[in-house]
C-alpha cells in the first residue's frame, strides 16, 4: 500500500508500507523518515488523529495514495478558549501573498498603480513577462492610464480578499476537515511555488519564447520563407503562395479533400513535383495545397526523409544530406509576420 506523508512544513515522504503493518510499527517507520522522535510524533488523517498502536492500518480504512499529515504533538496549552489547542501554524508560508512587499519587481506589490505603469513601461522584460502572465493587464496598460488602474485595483481587491480568506481558515481548528484540506492545498501550493522558484533560478530559459524554424528557398524563382517541421507527414503549400508562385496549374484537384488535425483545413489538391531551390541546390519535392494555410509552405518529413536532411540546433543550420549543402535558420526577426509563431 502506498501512503504519502506530509508536513506543515511542505516536506513529502511518498512510503510502501504492507495492509497489515501494526500502527504503531507504521509510527516508527514515520518517526524515522520524518526525523520527528517516536514520542513527539502525532499522525493526522482527515482531521482526525490515529492513535492504538495495536491495530493494523487496514482499521483505519486507509486506501492507496491517501496522504497523511504528520507533526510534532503539541504542548498541552493551559488556556482553554485556545481553538487550535496551543498548535502553532505561523510557520506555513502562503505562496504568492506579496501584498505588503517592498519589491519592485512584483506585478501588485505597491499601491500606487501609476508608479506600477512606469515601471513596465521602462522596462521591456518586465513587460513581456507581464504579459505572458495577464495579457489583458498588459493590453490595457499599453492602451490606457484609467483602464490599467481599474483592472489593477480590481486584481488587487481579490487577491487582498482571498489573503483574508486564507487567514480565516489557517486560524480555524486544525482538527477540522475543511481546514485540513486546506491545509493540505497550501501546502501544495507552496511546494509548486519553490518548484517555480527553482526553475527561474537555475533554469530560466524555459520561460523565454523559442521561435521556430525557418528557412529561405525558392520555388519557381519566387522567394519563400518555409518553416521545417518533422512532425508534419507531408509537405504543404498554402494556396495564396502556389497563386504567388504560379503553380496553380500544376495543382492535381483529383487529390482534393479535408486535412484534420487541430482544426480542419480544406485541401485544393496536390502537385506531384515541383522543384525547390535552397541555396544552390535544386530539389524536387511535392506539395499538398492547402486553401486556408497561414504560413506559405512547411516542409514536412517527406521531402526532409527524401534528402536526408539534418536539422543541427548546435549550428543552427539544415543540413541537405544529399548534397551536404548548409543553410541557416533565420533569425527571430525574420520570422514572417504571417507565421503563427511570429511574436
Amino acid at each position: 500500500m502506498k501512503l504519502i506523508l506530509t508536513t506543515l512544513s511542505g516536506d513529502i515522504y511518498p512510503l510502501e508500507v504492507p495492509p497489515d503493518l501494526t500502527f504503531g510499527d507504521f509510527k516508527q517507520l514515520c518517526a524515522s523518515e520524518c526525523g520527528i522522535s517516536y514520542e513527539e510524533l502525532s499522525i493526522t488523517l482527515d482531521g482526525k488523529t490515529l492513535t492504538d498502536d495495536s491495530k493494523p492500518l487496514t482499521s483505519f480504512n486507509l486506501k492507496d495514495d491517501d496522504v497523511i499529515l504528520v507533526q510534532k504533538r503539541a504542548p498541552q496549552s493551559r488556556q482553554s478558549g485556545n481553538p487550535t489547542g496551543g498548535l502553532d501554524f505561523s510557520n506555513i508560508r502562503i505562496p504568492g501573498s506579496g501584498l505588503n512587499s517592498t519589491d519592485d519587481s512584483l506585478p501588485f506589490s505597491m499601491d500606487n498603480p501609476a508608479r506600477i505603469r512606469e515601471m513596465y513601461l521602462s522596462n521591456p522584460e518586465q513587460l513581456n513577462n507581464l504579459r505572458q502572465m495577464n495579457p489583458a493587464l498588459a493590453d490595457a496598460l499599453l492602451r490606457s492610464p484609467e483602464e490599467f488602474n481599474r483592472l489593477f485595483n480590481e486584481a488587487r481587491r481579490l487577491r487582498e480578499e482571498e489573503e483574508r480568506r486564507r487567514m480565516r481558515m489557517l486560524q480555524a481548528d486544525p482538527f477540522d476537515a475543511e481546514a485540513q484540506r486546506f491545509i493540505q492545498e497550501e501546502i501544495s501550493r507552496q511546494n509548486i511555488a519553490s518548484n517555480m522558484e527553482a526553475a527561474i533560478e537555475y533554469h530560466p530559459e524555459s520561460f523565454g519564447t523559442v521561435h521556430m524554424l525557418f528557412i529561405n528557398c525558392k520555388v519557381n524563382g519566387h522567394p519563400v520563407k518555409a518553416f521545417v517541421d518533422s512532425g508534419a507527414q507531408s509537405t504543404i503549400m498554402s494556396q495564396a503562395c502556389a497563386d504567388r508562385c504560379n503553380t496553380t496549374k500544376l495543382i492535381d484537384t483529383r487529390w482534393s479533400g479535408i486535412a484534420k488535425g487541430v482544426g480542419t483545413q480544406k485541401i485544393k489538391g496536390r502537385i506531384h513535383l515541383c522543384n525547390i531551390q535552397i541555396e544552390n541546390d535544386h530539389l524536387s519535392t511535392s506539395f499538398i495545397i492547402l486553401e486556408g494555410q497561414e504560413m506559405d509552405m512547411l516542409l514536412g518529413l517527406d521531402m526532409l526523409k527524401r534528402h536526408q536532411c539534418c536539422i543541427d540546433l548546435k549550428e543552427n543550420v539544415l543540413i541537405i544530406g544529399t548534397t551536404g549543402t548548409r543553410t541557416k535558420f533565420l533569425d527571430e526577426k525574420d520570422i514572417p509576420t504571417n507565421s503563427p509563431f511570429h511574436q
